[in-house]
């Protein structure tokens, strides 16, 4: 099992970060031993992208593993205003255009390639393609397995917060990873049922993202103003999150450290991809990932009605 740093906050997910913390962050990711980044153009209309190929320059190329993502082009605008409807923090210098065409993710891809500074790209994504998913499954995934072929691109498959999607892609395609957000976490597991057991006997791999559904697992105490997928979070969803971390604290541990050991214990988990924007959090990530809470944990949220 590896820890991946999600680069979404590298494009100023929420609020503005400085170049110079970003570069920081992915040191830090280095130094933890983190050698898997995800990012995509959607973050921050690219500049995840440019800052993560950045602060990777000068480190050796085979030693690391880049995702990224297809089906948003960036297209230049001359709007101005700042770009903070989809959660970035970033001047509106373009717009995003929705294309799982053959055409539209060869060049998306490319864009990719010069944003990032590489010339490979080890995993490519179509990115949420639910509500699209005629043109990704019999396009868009096909433009992806060609530039597989080319040697252009390492594996291939899709990524989303829709299990249900990415099951069926799993069932209509031949993908060789899926990368699922927020859906099998310590907080809500919808991925469990179809997805996991699909992916497990297709032999293809999971990356599980978004695992403190975006922050609400990542705090000792939850709170009513967090976000929750680019919204406000339910509070029903921060109710169980505080009842998770109360029943963590009983044990001896935190709903950080259950929600890291919680979302790789599943056989077909293949990394679990947690996202920073600061040296500290990284560190705190990777050590927390290191130390597994205590086994008594789990059937006490069970018996809580917390876990199934």
């Amino acid at each position: 099992m590896r820890l991946g740093l999600g680069c979404a906050q590298l494009g100023n997910l929420y609020h503005e970060i400085s170049d110079e913390r970003a570069a920081a962050t992915v040191d830090a990711a280095w130094d933890a031993g983190i050698r898997y980044f995800d990012t995509a153009p959607h973050y921050g209309l690219g500049l995840s992208e440019r800052r993560l190929g950045a602060a990777l320059r000068d480190r050796p190329r085979d030693e690391y593993t880049v995702s990224t993502k297809v089906g948003r082009l960036l297209v230049p605008t001359d709007e101005g205003g700042m770009d903070t409807a989809e959660g970035f923090v970033v001047p509106a210098t373009h717009r995003r255009v929705r294309d799982f065409t053959r055409d539209g993710v060869r060049r998306s891809i490319e864009d990719s390639l010069d944003r990032l500074s590489l010339d490979r790209i080890d995993i490519a994504l179509l990115h949420d393609p639910e509500g699209h998913t005629e043109v990704a499954f019999r396009e868009g995934f096909p433009a992806l397995a060609e530039l597989r072929a080319e040697g252009v691109v390492g594996a291939v498959g899709a990524g989303s917060k829709d299990a249900g999607v990415l099951t069926r892609f799993v069932a209509e395609c031949t993908p060789d990873v899926v990368l699922v957000a927020g859906r099998f976490t310590l907080l809500e597991q919808p991925a469990r049922e179809e997805l996991l057991p699909a992916c497990a006997a297709a032999g293809v791999g999971v990356l599980n993202a978004g695992v403190f559904n975006s922050g609400l697992l990542a705090l000792e105490e939850p709170h009513d103003k967090l976000p929750y997928e680019y919204g406000t979070a339910p509070a029903a969803l921060v109710d169980r999150a505080r009842a998770i971390a109360a029943v963590c604290e009983r044990h001896g541990t935190s709903a950080t450290a259950a929600a890291l050991a919680f979302a790789g214990g599943d056989p077909a988990v293949t990394a679990v991809v947690v996202g920073a924007d600061s040296p500290d959090q990284v560190e705190r990530n990777a050590a927390l990932f290191g130390t597994p809470p205590p086994a008594a944990l789990w059937p006490a949220l069970a018996g809580a009605g917390l876990l199934p």
